[in-house]
């Protein structure tokens, strides 16, 4: 749904840029930090709004409505606005949602706010990753988006770390104003101060659209990146509230254990990466599917110190699956032209099943039964991806 031009009339290629790249990457940080700061936050405004369980958990889809919308939609918008034109957007737009959401005061302010900042998010990521590859030699590209990744592992540590500094000195409202401000910042600067994106993206090439979807191997590779996803980020968006609520840890316990278990992400990613090549990525995805499927069980079930172990080894597992499983979206069948938009609508479906369905599943469950059945439950939905994969067929690298 975009592509990557070696020839963009964007500023001239460099060998390396690195204030340009970190810029970037800070940018890159807020904005993910910001989606993924209600996790931690959650059991505060649970409380502080009256909300339900099962309402807590149905904010996360309305996030990830937002982020699905804007980021199929980004193309559009970057092929009017220049790729820098969209992040400026994308950062001022979450700035403008987050400002507002401090100040919902139940839950349809908090959903409409949440789906706003989802719809601000989803803006970046297309015309973030443009914007890079413009500014670094091909021969550095891996080096530059490595970079650029880090920010996602690092606001899956640090959110939680930040809520729990920043709440003993101001409500849960402070936080997310100061992130608003933060992301003011970061569109203003990039506004100065940053350089590349002044081209166009593309819309959306419809007729490949539909090559896509004709086949068999992206509905399963969608399924099971959904199931990746919910077991990342959907588990991740709800264990605060899981270990307040069912476990009585205190808020700031169970944001230290939580960011505490993401350590692992940088290193365990790397692993997996080596796996995928050595065993093949179906092989590869059907193992992490499958041990993460019973991590997760665990995790759902399991008490006191035992409950300890599964919440830093669920997480281990959770962050193999993405090298295998974009490996083999780089291998479905089908045209060429299919195959290039194949991550461009399998992470924004499975972001909202994964990253929305999947906590609003748990908060509803943990409403009617208990959080550890509705988590045991996505564990025992990951079990069923070995069983998927069965049925891919992917072909050659070389093809």
């Amino acid at each position: 749904m975009y592509r990557f031009k070696q020839n963009d009339p964007s500023p001239p290629q460099r060998a390396w840029l690195p204030g340009a790249l970190l810029l970037l990457t800070a940018i890159f940080f807020l904005n993910f930090s910001s989606r993924v700061m209600m996790s931690p936050l959650m059991p505060r405004v649970e409380h502080s709004l009256g909300l339900s369980h099962a309402q807590a958990g149905s904010m996360f889809l309305f996030l990830s409505l937002g982020y699905f919308i804007a980021i199929v939609g980004s193309g559009f918008v970057s092929a009017r606005l220049t790729h820098r034109g969209n992040i400026i957007l994308s950062s001022l737009g979450m700035a403008g949602a987050l400002l507002a959401l401090s100040q919902a005061g139940g839950l349809t302010g908090l959903g409409v706010g949440l789906f706003v900042v989802g719809l601000g998010a989803g803006l970046y990521l297309p015309s973030g990753l443009a914007t890079l590859t413009s500014l670094v030699s091909p021969d550095r590209w891996g080096r530059a988006v490595a970079v650029h990744e880090l920010a996602p592992n690092l606001g899956f540590v640090l959110a939680p770390l930040l809520a729990m500094g920043l709440l003993e000195v101001m409500s849960w409202r402070g936080v997310i104003a100061g992130l608003g401000l933060a992301s003011l910042a970061g569109g203003l600067g990039f506004w100065r101060w940053g350089k590349g994106g002044g081209f166009a993206g593309q819309a959306p090439d419809l007729k490949s659209l539909r090559a896509l979807l004709g086949l068999p191997g992206f509905w399963i590779m969608m399924l099971c990146f959904s199931l990746g996803l919910g077991a990342s980020l959907g588990i991740y968006n709800m264990l605060p509230l899981y270990l307040v609520s069912q476990h009585g840890y205190r808020p700031q316990q169970a944001d230290l254990l939580v960011s505490a278990s993401r350590l692992s992400g940088v290193g365990m990613a790397f692993l997996a990466g080596w796996a995928s090549d050595r065993l093949g990525p179906r092989t590869a995805m059907a193992w992490v599917l499958g041990l993460c499927g019973l991590f997760t069980l665990g995790l759902g079930l399991a008490r006191e110190e035992l409950l300890v172990v599964m919440l830093f080894m669920q997480p281990m597992l959770a962050v193999c699956f993405f090298p295998p499983g974009f490996a083999a979206l780089g291998r479905l069948g089908g045209p060429p032209a299919a195959r290039a938009n194949a991550v461009s609508l399998t992470v924004p479906l499975a972001f909202l099943v994964g990253g929305g369905g999947v906590p609003a599943m748990i908060g509803f469950l943990g409403e009617r039964l208990s959080f550890g059945w509705g988590i045991a439950l996505a564990g025992a939905c990951l079990l069923l991806g070995p069983l998927l994969l069965r049925r891919l067929e992917l072909v050659s690298p070389h093809q």
